[in-house]
């Protein structure tokens, strides 16, 4: 269900650009934005950077996973 919300003319340009760059629509981007927020204030032990990326890895599925295999044992 959407709901209209006023945002400031910058967040909405800042996301606009950001929208374009990683092919989202621009509420879709506000939207990641506020997940990653959401997710990084619910786990402030974990860096941002981490929360982002494991948000992406999330939404892309598990067709795309593969196994962890610890450095030391990649060549083995």
């Amino acid at each position: 269900m959407g709901m209209p919300v006023r945002i400031e003319d910058e967040l909405y340009e800042n996301a606009k650009t950001h929208a374009k760059a990683e092919c989202r629509t621009i509420s879709g981007q506000i939207e990641f934005w506020a997940k990653v927020g959401k997710a990084a204030l619910d786990n402030p032990d974990l860096p941002v950077d981490f929360v982002r990326d494991l948000l992406i890895a999330r939404a892309e599925g598990r067709e795309n996973a593969r196994p962890f295999v610890p450095q030391g044992q990649r060549d083995a």
